[in-house]
Formats: C-alpha cells, sequence, structure tokens
C-alpha cells in the first residue's frame, strides 16, 4: 500500500448513491439506472433502501474506469464521496475531517509523522495529538472577567476506534488541503454539506451577515446565541484579542462552527451546546455585541417554564412572541451600552400580543432602529425581513427618535437576490448617520428618524413602510416618462425584428448524431455546473481534453443560474461560500438548463461571458471547426428533441443532455440556419426587454395615480 493512499477495507466501507456516482461520470440520474439495467457486472448494491441504494465506492469507480467513463475521480469527488459513505454519518465524517485540517494549520510537522505510517497507528497517535490542539484552541482557561470559563470544548476529541473507519477520508482530506489549504478545504466540504442537507438548516446569506456585524461594529467579545453553522460570526473581523461565543442546541452545528471560526481566525473561540433559551450557556456573559438569527414563529420555546425568568426586563413574552424572548436575551447579555442586531420576521414588528414589550423597548431606548430588507434577503424568500438594532441602555437618557429604512426598492428581479450593495450602502450611511446625531433628515421612500412617542399608540406598529414618506414625486414622474420612451423604442425594434412569413418545406429526412456522440467524436466539450469544472464528457481528437477556465476559491464574479437561463437575463448569482472552483464560461458556449422541462439553450455572449456556472446547468462548447454554436442551440430548443430527451419524476423533469439530437450538416448549411435562430434569439430578447419595461411602467403608474404622484389627465 503507497503512503497516503486508503486501505482496501476502509475504502470498500466507503458506500456511494446513484446521484453521487452520476456526480463522479459528470451524468444524470438516469444514465446510472439505465447502466444498472443493461449491465450485468454492474456493482450491486450494498445498503441503503430499495428506492436510494447505495454501493462500494472502490466497486463503482473500478467499473467505471473498466466502461471507459472514468479516466480518474478528481481529488475533490474521492473525499467527498468518502465523507457522504461514512458508517457514522457525514456530519460526523465532516468533524473528523475539521480536527485533522486544524491539526494541519496548527503543527503540520506533526501531522506528516502521524499520516506517514498505516491506518491503524494514525488511528492511535492521532487522538492525543488532536487533544492538545483542540484544547489550545477551544481550552477551559479564562479569557477575561467578562468571559465565563469554557467548562466543555465545543469539539470532542474522537477516539482510536471512532477514527480508524476515518483514516482514507482524513489522508485524502490532508491532501486535499495541501492543494487548496486548510480553511479553503473545510469550506468546500461544509458548503457541500449544506447544499446537501438544506432542508435541515436555515443559511443567513454571507452578504446579510457582513451587514449585520457591520451594523453592529468592533467588538472585543461576540456572541451568537443561535449559531447553527456559524455565518454571522464568521462574517465577523476577528483579531487575536477578540473572543467569539457560539451557542446551539445541535452539538454537531456547534463544532462545525467552532471548526470553522477556528480555522478562519486567531481569536479565542468559546462554543457551548444546548436550548439556549431553556439552557443559557453564558448566563454571565457581557458582551459587546450579539449577532443572531433566531428561530421564526416556535411555539415551544420555553413559555412555561421560564415565566419567572430574569431576562424578561421589558415584560414576559407571549407563547406566539418567541422572536420577542430572543430580543430580550439578546439584551441580556450585553454590555451596558453594547449593541445587538437580530434578523426578525416583519410580523414582530406590528403583532399585537407583542405591543406591550415594543412599547418598553422604546421608552427605555433599548430599539434603536428598524430596517426592513428586500424580498429574497433571506429565508423565507417571500418576505421582506427586518433587522433590528438594539443597544443595552447605560446611565445616558433614553433617546428621543427611532431609525426606521425601508430597502425595499433594491429587491432584484431574479433569483441572485437583492442589489445587496445598494442595500449595504443605504442601510449603513442611515444608521451611522443616526448613530452620531441622534436624529436623520427624512429620506422619502428610504429613511426617517421617527419620535418614539409617535409610536405609542395602541399598535406600536414599527413597520417601517407605514411611517415614511413616499419618494419625491419629481423623481417618480419622471422615471415613468423614461420608461415610457424605452419602451416606446423597443416595440419599434421589436416590430423591426419580427420574423417573415413562413416559407413551407417538405418533411427533412436528415441524417441524425446525438450530443453524447458529438462529446465523444470530439466536436464539443461538454461541463456540467457546480462540481467543481468536473470533466463531464468529451475529448479532442488528440485525446487530451481541452481546458475550461474556472474560477478560484477567492474570485469575485457573478454565477449564471438556470432562472438567469430561462429569463435571458444577465448573471445574477453569487459564488457559494464552499471555494469550491467553478467553470467560467466563454463566448460561443451553450448554456442549458437540465431542470423544469422547458426547451431552453442560450448561446453565451461577451456581456455574459466570464460568469461562472450555476448549478442545474449544462454547458456545450463547440468546436467551431465543425459546429456552428447557434445551429447547436437552435436544434436544442425543439420541442419534440427535448421531449425524448427527458425523464420524469414524481415532482421534476429532467434533460439527459447527451440524448439531445442534432442533423448531421455541412458547417455552411449550419451557419445558414445558425443565422436564422441568432435572429429569432434577438427578437425573443426584444419581446422579453418589451415586457419587463411595460410591466414596469404600470406598476410605476398605478402606484402613482394611487400615492398621488401623477395627476389623472
Amino acid at each position: 500500500m503507497e503512503r497516503g493512499e486508503p486501505g482496501p477495507v476502509q475504502d470498500n466501507a466507503t458506500e456511494v448513491t446513484a446521484a453521487g456516482i452520476a456526480r463522479l461520470a459528470g451524468v444524470g440520474r438516469a444514465a446510472v439506472s439505465n447502466w444498472r439495467r443493461r449491465h450485468p457486472d454492474f456493482p450491486k448494491p450494498m445498503g441503503g433502501t430499495e428506492t436510494s441504494p447505495s454501493f462500494a465506492l472502490a466497486e463503482v469507480e473500478a467499473w467505471l474506469r473498466q466502461q471507459g467513463k472514468l479516466a480518474e475521480v478528481p481529488l475533490r469527488e474521492r473525499v467527498w464521496q468518502q465523507l457522504t459513505g461514512h458508517p457514522e454519518g457525514p456530519a460526523t465524517a465532516l468533524v473528523h475531517a475539521g480536527c485533522v485540517l486544524l491539526l494541519i494549520q496548527e503543527r503540520p510537522t506533526v501531522w506528516l509523522d502521524i499520516e506517514a505510517g498505516s491506518d491503524e497507528r494514525l488511528a492511535a497517535r492521532l487522538p492525543g495529538v488532536l487533544d492538545q490542539v483542540i484544547g489550545s484552541r477551544f481550552g477551559c482557561e479564562p479569557v477575561n472577567e467578562s468571559v465565563p470559563v469554557n467548562t466543555t470544548p465545543p469539539v470532542h476529541t474522537p477516539s482510536g476506534p471512532q477514527l480508524l473507519p476515518s483514516a482514507p477520508l482524513l489522508r485524502g482530506t490532508a491532501e486535499l488541503a495541501a492543494e487548496l489549504g486548510a480553511r479553503q478545504t473545510f469550506e468546500f466540504l461544509l458548503g457541500r454539506y449544506l447544499d446537501v442537507h438544506s432542508r435541515q438548516f436555515t443559511p443567513t446569506p454571507a452578504e446579510l451577515a457582513g451587514l449585520m456585524a457591520e451594523l453592529a461594529g468592533p467588538a472585543d467579545t461576540v456572541l451568537d446565541p443561535a449559531c447553527g453553522t456559524g455565518a454571522l460570526l464568521r462574517a465577523v473581523d476577528a483579531r487575536p484579542h477578540q473572543t467569539l461565543c457560539a451557542q446551539d442546541s445541535a452539538p454537531d452545528l456547534v463544532a462545525l462552527t467552532a471548526l470553522r471560526l477556528a480555522l478562519r481566525t486567531r481569536a479565542t473561540v468559546r462554543g457551548a451546546v444546548g436550548d439556549t433559551l431553556r439552557a443559557d450557556a453564558y448566563p454571565e456573559l457581557r458582551a459587546d455585541v450579539v449577532l443572531c438569527h433566531p428561530p421564526f414563529n416556535e411555539r415551544n420555546w420555553g413559555h412555561d417554564e421560564l415565566a419567572y425568568d430574569a431576562r424578561w426586563e421589558y415584560g414576559f413574552p407571549a407563547r406566539t412572541e418567541s422572536e420577542l424572548a430572543w430580543v430580550q436575551h439578546a439584551l441580556a447579555r450585553l454590555a451596558d451600552g453594547g449593541t445587538a442586531v437580530l434578523l426578525m420576521p416583519p410580523a414582530a414588528a406590528s403583532r399585537r400580543s407583542g405591543r406591550r414589550i415594543r412599547a418598553d423597548l422604546l421608552r427605555r431606548g433599548a430599539l434603536r432602529a428598524v430596517l426592513a430588507l428586500p424580498v429574497g434577503a433571506a429565508p423565507p424568500y417571500n418576505l421582506p425581513l427586518h433587522l433590528w438594532v438594539l443597544r443595552r441602555p447605560d446611565r445616558t437618557p433614553a433617546a428621543p427618535e427611532v431609525l426606521l429604512v425601508d430597502t425595499g426598492a433594491f429587491a432584484g428581479e431574479a433569483r441572485g437576490g437583492p442589489d445587496w450593495q445598494a442595500v449595504r450602502d443605504a442601510a449603513l450611511d442611515t444608521w451611522r448617520s443616526f448613530a452620531r446625531h441622534g436624529r436623520l433628515a427624512e429620506r422619502p421612500g428610504l429613511a426617517r428618524s421617527v419620535p418614539v412617542i409617535e409610536l405609542l399608540d395602541d399598535d406600536v406598529d414599527l413597520a417601517p413602510a407605514r411611517h415614511l414618506p413616499p419618494p419625491a414625486a419629481a423623481d417618480g414622474v419622471e422615471q415613468l416618462a423614461a420608461v415610457r420612451d424605452d419602451l416606446a423604442a423597443t416595440l419599434r425594434l421589436t416590430t423591426g425584428l419580427t420574423p417573415p412569413t413562413a416559407t413551407p418545406a417538405p418533411p427533412a429526412r436528415w441524417p441524425l448524431t446525438t450530443i453524447g456522440e458529438l462529446a465523444r467524436g470530439g466536436a464539443l466539450m461538454l461541463r456540467t455546473g457546480g462540481t467543481a469544472g468536473t470533466l463531464a464528457a468529451g475529448t479532442h481528437t488528440s485525446g487530451t481534453p481541452t481546458p475550461t477556465p474556472t474560477a478560484g476559491p477567492h474570485a469575485r464574479v457573478p454565477v449564471l443560474t438556470d432562472h438567469d437561463v430561462l429569463a435571458g437575463s444577465a448573471p445574477s448569482g453569487t459564488l457559494p461560500e464552499s471555494d469550491e472552483e467553478t467553470v467560467l464560461t466563454e463566448p460561443g458556449d451553450v448554456v442549458v438548463p437540465v431542470l423544469g422541462g422547458g426547451s431552453v439553450a442560450r448561446v453565451v455572449d461577451a456581456g455574459t461571458a466570464g460568469a461562472a456556472l450555476g448549478r442545474n446547468l449544462v454547458l456545450l462548447r463547440p468546436d467551431a471547426a465543425s459546429l456552428d454554436a447557434w445551429f447547436l442551440a437552435g436544434f436544442l430548443r425543439g420541442t419534440a428533441n427535448n421531449r425524448q430527451a427527458s425523464s420524469y419524476a414524481s415532482t421534476a423533469t429532467r434533460l439527459d443532455v447527451r440524448r439531445l439530437q442534432l442533423p448531421r450538416l455541412p458547417l455552411d448549411e449550419q451557419r445558414r440556419y445558425g443565422d436564422r435562430f441568432r435572429a429569432l434569439d434577438d427578437f425573443e430578447r426584444a419581446l422579453r426587454q418589451a415586457g419587463r419595461l411595460g410591466e414596469q411602467l404600470l406598476r410605476g403608474m398605478y402606484d402613482g395615480l394611487t400615492d398621488g404622484t401623477v395627476a389623472p389627465h
């Protein structure tokens, strides 16, 4: 056995599902099902269920290589499949991997000595070394008077028997860390884990986490009492002298958060497991900043057990007001003058059951600002969530005004979310100005500082939109006039682009080929989105895969999502936090969505080129010497073509791009068809633009007429 390679027993213990096999080979799941039916030598299931069987990873790799469907398993995929197939589950495997990555970062020479021997030697020696590293990074020594001793470290050192099944994974993780770095490797694995198990978590987008940290300002001690996977504490610009404290009811999440923070910063990290409201792990903590994304609409938050809790300084929350319990917990853990920023559902600003607590927060100067975010800022994406900025009152008199901000105008039109730069600029500018002067001049439609006395009515409604003046009328009318002019010009363009009357022709009898055959013959390259640039199929005739540019782990590039392709809009996505390399588009690429059942194919132009390829997309890069891009895209959009290449699940339709068909035509004939397809694409784009402008004009006219800024004549 070569050093660093997994032994046969442990490797055979790693299982992979059909989805994992599809990812390894760069194909759809339907192809894996076909292989199982058509090839009697396909590996037999060794676990899982009847509807979702699992297979031995080593047997699958050997079969794929034997069939010529896999040249070599990419290192990222090998490590990921070892992690997901771990006998104790992916969460435990991820914690084991994180511990070793922390060891590699802290004491790289120690790891090199330990991993040089057998798996048994590695598993026997590793716990003692890990115990030292974990103790030094998450130990029990006191930090300062305001931060209590952490009696139980957030990460428990695994024993030798627990680590033995993880040995192949740990070796692969170390190899990947040599390529990417320890922190980037953990972010990649954690990002994949969160993506696969997305229904189990409520993520805090990185842009929102960064905004919350900036609103709170600098701090020596920061607490997140509902840390999840650590997104909020990760956004803090931590320094070695700072302390980051986390708590969550899920032990795995606390461990992952602690490892994530320890790999990212030299700040002191504290983590605790427990239900924060029922079993507060930091009762004596007085933090400078509290950041929190609490669970929403929790009925079982401890209402019956906590009736006389000392934290309810502003009133005992009703059973339906769990968010106000979290608000008061945050205030109780702040030092005098400290700041808390909480993500809140919009209902918390206006529910009658919470009006007494809201009123007391206002009277005593604890609630300083309510900022309404655009729709789509965070889950649930259909609601305009709020940020509450709170200060623990000190000896200074309570401020007479509170800041209300509405950034709803910066909502995006696609799944990529809002215009975060505009949201950030508006929120920070208004908050910092208000914090400096104690008041803010009216900014119509955006922000206003409201005297507390105006809000202390029967409802104590804090929804910003209900207290802000409408945008200036002149700007609205001028904008509507500009939209109308743009619409008129676009309609004229659309008329000129309308296709001529169709000319009948006899049914064609072309010889046909498929995308799969063209890829195998080297006429095009096929890549899948969201797989770190994994080669899916196809080589040029020389047998050498054509390189495709990839975005490195720190590249700041937009992502072309499946929604962008379907809507014909600009790239609107952002790179995930996993630090995974992604495929970059080039002019002339053809991008096809694989979900949804639509007949769509988009040719990448200069404006879209350079964007990263998003998930659920397939990129086709034709060889210009043998295949015209517009000819390719046009025939891929045929309804009958898509129907024969689609498979159907209970809730979705998936397109197997390799089964899509093309006629075999000379390049000159391809270009004739390509010119017509390009003209149709121009017409389609003009129609879409006219539709968007028309909707914008209608919405603006209705709003202007109903708020009195547009005269009816």
